[in-house]
């Protein structure tokens, strides 16, 4: 590091595990695990906040996020790698791959460089190192097979979509990032000036359910997952995920996240939380 003091790399926006849309870390999870996934999230969030971070520029965030990933890897330690050697010492303990950290960190360095996704796919391609390395992580944990990557991968991909749909009018404002495939948009005449209006109209409607049609594959894969995996805990906290996705989906299909964020008040979210928790049980008995 030549231009950034070490103890200065991190860039806290204040989110912790409570800000996020989905479940970090329930008491679903074992219990001795837990302290292991807290250590994962603490990485992740560090890093997410420095390429969120409007003011630093593209090569600030990339010179921090080049530490982090040195600092997971063992090449690199000092004042303000603290957590990405707590995510060190957590992957040796457990013995944990380094790629799902290293995934996450070329998504992150993408996004301080690039705002815009010319289509479904380069998306996809965004998803599969910002989300699904999320839940290799949890499955590698949990000791469960690399064959369920797939609807593992699902899965996070569809929350990250999600996430993207219900956040596009502000990511675009603070951010001036539009993770809405931009051939969707031309095909309906549209710019990325749309999200900065008061509400989508009829054609922005037709955008998003196109891309809510290509996330249904997705989650119909997802919806496997809780009935695969070995860890009955995994599997209870996996249906609860499911169930949540499903429901913030089903809600997108009806409202305008450019009129408001689309999100689930805390009562709805416990209940479909432990309606998934519910159904995971009964599906796994039969």
């Amino acid at each position: 590091m030549t231009s950034i003091a070490q103890s200065q790399l991190e860039t806290p926006s204040g989110k912790g595990a409570g800000d996020e849309n989905f479940p970090v870390g329930s008491f679903l999870l074992p219990r001795a695990l837990r302290p292991h996934v807290a250590v994962f999230y603490a990485f992740a969030r560090a890093i997410d906040d420095i390429a969120d971070n409007s003011a630093l520029a593209p090569e600030d965030k990339i010179a921090r996020l080049d530490a982090f990933e040195r600092g997971v890897r063992g090449e690199h330690r000092g004042a303000g790698l603290e957590k990405a050697e707590a995510m060190r010492q957590s992957l040796l303990q457990t013995g944990i791959t380094t790629q799902h950290c290293c995934d996450l960190v070329s998504a992150f360095k993408q996004d301080a460089v690039k705002g815009r996704y010319a289509n479904w796919g380069e998306l996809i391609d965004y998803c599969n190192r910002s989300a699904a390395p999320v839940g290799r992580y949890l499955l590698d944990l949990h000791g469960e097979r690399t064959a369920d990557y797939p609807p593992s991968d699902a899965l996070c991909n569809a929350l990250q979509v999600i996430n993207h749909l219900q956040d596009c009018a502000d990511d675009y404002a603070t951010l001036n990032r539009v993770y809405i495939p931009e051939d969707y948009l031309r095909a309906e005449g549209l710019g990325v000036e749309i999200l900065a209006e008061r509400q989508g109209g009829p054609a922005f409607r037709r955008v998003l359910d196109r891309c809510l049609a290509e996330l249904e594959p997705v989650l119909i894969e997802a919806r496997r997952l809780p009935l695969v995996l070995k860890s009955r805990r995994l599997a209870l906290e996996s249906g609860a995920i499911v169930s949540l996705a499903d429901r913030i989906a089903a809600r997108l299909a009806k409202e305008d996240p450019i009129a408001g964020r689309v999100a689930l008040s805390k009562p709805a979210f416990a209940a479909t939380a432990a309606l998934g928790v519910a159904q995971t049980l009964l599906r796994r008995a039969a």
